[in-house]
């Protein structure tokens, strides 16, 4: 069942969202930019946007864990922002933004607006993947991005302060997707601010997709200090795209100052020339001033009280792409932090004895719970005919049997062969023989050949989990080690869901 069928009627829910259960052949079509070098990957590389259910997202959470927070904010309508990592996506770390229901009474639009924004998918963007609508629930997935924020980078940290060329990048990559968005269609930007600039696993900024939508039906999008706010907003409550340039132009400040000063207080700092007074001294003067003062300009500009007399999205990227210095050097360097390679994931279920044996790599230990099992988990897998109870059937399985003799007497390569001789006939599959041929080739040090075994035993028989732990160990073989955890952690699931089955029956 989709996850919102118990909040509204069919007629009302967006129709063709795929579900999470048969994402990977629904990738959704992403509109024709006006500019084509807007993407430097295929469409196919981007996520898809997805419908989850909370199932998914609490087991993605741990169940909203407090331990999982990663920000909180808003008092007119509250949201909490959650690490998850989706268990059957090859373990994807995503964002979950909690919303309370009050902020999005009516399903219906809390749907249509994240399909709109789901719509969009850009290289300087951290893309919304999904949503949840379930019950009081109000949910939106987006790709997590491990390296912190612009606030945390600019005024609290700890090693290092960003560089002057790192600061130029930065302002230049959110103008690109402030461009890219305005020119799909998507011109306002809620609440823009150095938190909603982050950084990817590479170090490379990107624009949170969560600030182009609203916090709320009422569209009360501003969250931080009424000083920082634009001058229309006050005088309305409404954002026009002019308000985001406006907002866009206290991050420029953000960037040159280090500091989160008052548009008005940094416009009188503007008119009086004092530039290197505004200029964050953390930089010591490692900066070139004429490209401070294109900079101070175009916050100047952005800044402007008449909501016509500010600058376009383009004009933005116009002003900010000269001043781009050290293009070849990787984001990651110039921020100084390492590239960040994710941790294997916690096993989130305890292990059978063949996990057991797999996690700590003991070829023994597998190889005698896969004799003792026999081919009790080939059940159902073959349905044969009396005709084709042939003379070259006899054959094959008299291969097997001596294939099973020479595995139960560790002569693995001997049973390597037998096994081969039934797998080539091709009359009957056996999700058993692969597993057992596939220990052999890590008997004999082939991890290749072993892994491609195990997901062959997969193919015959996808929920298996001794597939998915003969997998886990080949990869580990191979180096692979955050691979053979997520293997890990999948065949653990699913001897966990099997368990649940026999205990309901």
């Amino acid at each position: 069942m989709g996850c919102c069928a118990s909040s509204f009627s069919k007629d009302s829910v967006p129709q063709n969202i795929p579900h999470l259960d048969n994402h990977k052949n629904n990738i959704l079509n992403l509109p024709s930019s006006s500019n084509g070098a807007d993407y430097t990957a295929a469409a196919a590389d981007f996520p898809p946007f997805l419908e989850f259910s909370l199932a998914d997202l609490k087991a993605a959470t741990n169940n909203f864990s407090p331990d999982h927070i990663v920000s909180e904010s808003g008092e007119k309508a509250p949201n909490v922002v959650y690490k998850g990592r989706l268990h059957n996506q090859n373990r994807r770390s995503i964002a979950v933004k909690r919303f309370t229901k009050l902020a999005w009474p009516d399903p219906k639009q809390f749907a249509d607006e994240a399909l709109g924004v789901g719509k969009l998918r850009h290289k300087r963007l951290a893309n919304l993947i999904g949503y949840c609508c379930d019950g009081d629930e109000r949910l939106l997935v987006a790709e997590y991005m491990p390296n912190d924020t612009l606030a945390k980078h600019l005024f609290h940290w700890e090693n290092q302060t960003i560089e002057w060329a790192m600061r130029l990048r930065v302002a230049l990559n959110i103008a690109e997707a402030l461009d890219y968005c305005h020119r799909e269609g998507h011109p306002l930007y809620h609440d823009l601010n150095a938190y909603r600039v982050l950084f990817d696993e590479n170090g490379d900024p990107r624009l949170s997709c969560f600030g182009l939508m609203k916090n709320s039906r009422d569209g009360k999008s501003y969250s931080t200090n009424l000083a920082y706010t634009p001058p229309e907003y006050l005088r309305n409550g409404r954002v026009t795209p002019e308000s985001v340039i406006f907002s866009f132009g206290t991050v420029l400040l953000d960037l040159l100052s280090g500091k989160h000063i008052p548009p008005g207080h940094a416009l009188d700092m503007i008119r009086g020339k004092n530039i290197l007074i505004l200029m964050d001294s953390h930089l010591e003067g490692n900066f070139l001033t004429d490209e401070a003062t294109v900079v101070l300009d175009l916050a100047s500009h952005c800044l402007q009280y008449e909501p016509r007399e500010r600058p376009k999205t383009k004009d933005l990227v116009i002003t900010l792409s000269p001043l781009q210095n050290k293009p070849d050097v990787p984001s990651n360097v110039m921020l100084g932090i390492p590239k960040q390679e994710e941790a294997p994931p916690t096993l989130q279920h305890p292990l059978s004895p063949m996990g057991d044996a797999c996690s700590r790599m003991d070829l023994t230990a597998i190889h005698q719970i896969l004799l003792m099992a026999h081919y009790r988990d080939d059940e159902g897998t073959n349905e044969l005919s009396f005709q084709e109870w042939t003379q070259q059937m006899r054959d094959m399985l008299e291969a097997r049997k001596r294939g099973d003799l020479a595995f139960r007497d560790k002569d693995f390569k001997t049973a390597m062969e037998c096994y081969s001789q039934f797998i080539e006939v091709g009359t009957m599959v056996s999700p058993t023989v692969y597993a057992r041929r596939s220990l052999c080739h890590l008997m004999c040090d082939q991890p290749d050949a072993a892994l491609r075994d195990a997901m062959q035993a997969q193919c015959v028989y996808p929920e298996w989990s001794t597939a998915f732990y003969m997998q886990a160990v080949a990869l580990s073989k191979l180096n692979m080690d955050k691979d053979a955890a997520d293997m890990l952690n999948e065949a653990s699931a699913l001897e966990e869901k099997r368990r649940g089955k026999g205990s309901s029956s």
